[in-house]
């Protein structure tokens, strides 16, 4: 027996192409220029992963009941590559966890990738490297 899954809130956007490019979403948060789709679909993605990690983290800790004295940041990029024609993504995460023991953050930003909805759907799609800095 499967339960049907409870959605928690929907992005929607209008983008459009071209010299005046643009991006809106629905509830007007995101409204920027995009005159070139690249580097803004890198950056879009890196920003929206990133953010969608971050909560991650937190929830990981919460679960293991590790307090987080400082909030966590990452620095996320996302590379666009061509070899023989082909397209693909690589990812560069550099997190820190600020005034957590090192073995603990390790192990945090490890259950993130197992929590975090992007993580999850690129996970053996792209080449993913996660550093704790």
């Amino acid at each position: 027996m499967t339960t049907a899954a409870k959605v928690l809130f929907t992005g929607k956007t209008h983008v459009t192409a071209g010299h005046q490019g643009a991006a809106r979403s629905q509830d007007g948060q995101l409204d920027i220029k995009l005159p070139q789709p690249h580097p803004a679909a890198e950056n879009l993605f890196a920003a929206a992963w990133s953010a969608c990690y971050l909560g991650a983290i937190g929830l990981a800790a919460a679960q293991r009941k590790v307090k987080l004295p400082e909030e966590p940041s990452v620095d996320t990029a996302i590379d666009l590559n061509n070899a023989n024609g082909a397209f693909f993504l690589r990812a560069r995460l550099d997190v820190r966890v600020p005034g957590v023991d090192r073995a603990v953050a390790q192990e945090l930003i490890e259950a993130a990738h197992g929590i975090c909805p992007y993580s999850k759907a690129v996970h053996g799609n792209i080449e993913v490297t996660t550093t704790l800095v």
